[in-house]
């Protein structure tokens, strides 16, 4: 699997983006997908994850209720909705996929795609 992420920008706090991560490659509906991010100076974290079929969904508790991932399969594609961004959501974003739901955020994706910067200005 191949995935080229995008949509990243710079917006003040409580604006919104939209980030998407483009899959190719493989099957694209037997890969849960998911977003993590790292921040300046800290390690990756994890974001959100959605399975295959959109049906589970998953978040850090530091962007529950304001980022909403989502999938659509026929486009090979998966997106964050950020809305409400802090200074703190400043970060480099990656997308990532695995063939196991629950890996997104117990162990280490099998893939990932390179990052796309979202700078959050107070």
């Amino acid at each position: 699997v191949q995935l080229q992420a995008s949509g990243g920008g710079s917006v003040q706090a409580g604006g919104s983006l939209r980030l998407s991560c483009a899959a190719s490659g493989r099957t694209f509906s037997r890969y849960a997908m998911g977003w993590f991010r790292r921040a300046p100076g800290m390690e990756r974290a994890f974001v959100a994850a959605v399975s295959w079929s959109g049906g589970s969904k998953f978040y850090a508790d530091s962007v529950k209720g304001r980022f909403t991932i989502s999938i659509d399969n026929a486009k090979n594609t998966v997106y964050l909705r950020m809305d409400s961004l802090k200074p703190e959501d400043t970060a480099v974003y990656y997308c990532a996929a695995d063939v196991v739901y629950n890996n997104m955020w117990r162990r280490t994706p099998g893939y990932w795609g390179q990052g796309t910067l979202v700078t959050v200005s107070s």
